[in-house]
């Protein structure tokens, strides 16, 4: 299974991006999705998930409100809308695919990883 992240960028405060992660197998509807991030220097952290049928999210209390996560089956695609970004966003992004039908906020429930996208928010 590879997984593709794509669509970040380098943005003003404020304003709106849209991450996108493709799954190389259709099998990746069957499971639950995640988005971390790292920023340099520190530990990677959740940032939101999706269970296997898009009716439950996780998010982490740093970005609720402002990120929405969702899942489109048809594309094999999941997606990571962040609006009102603050230069505390600025990561690297990954998406990853966890080993059951839920989502969680554990990195050790995840098997599969991408390579990641940067976001890097400006003042």
């Amino acid at each position: 299974v590879q997984l593709q992240a794509s669509g970040g960028g380098t943005v003003q405060a404020g304003v709106s991006l849209r991450l996108s992660c493709t799954a190389s197998a259709r099998t990746s509807s069957n499971n639950g999705m995640g988005w971390f991030r790292q920023a340099p220097g520190k530990e990677r952290e959740f940032v939101a998930a999706i269970d296997w049928s898009g009716s439950r999210t996780l998010y982490a209390e740093s970005v609720k409100g402002r990120f929405s996560i969702s899942r489109e089956y048809a594309k094999s695609t999941v997606y990571l809308q962040m609006n009102s970004l603050k230069p505390e966003d600025t990561s690297i992004y990954y998406c990853a695919r966890a080993r059951s039908a839920v989502g969680s906020t554990s990195e050790r429930q995840y098997q599969y990883w991408g390579h990641g996208t940067q976001v890097t928010v400006s003042s």
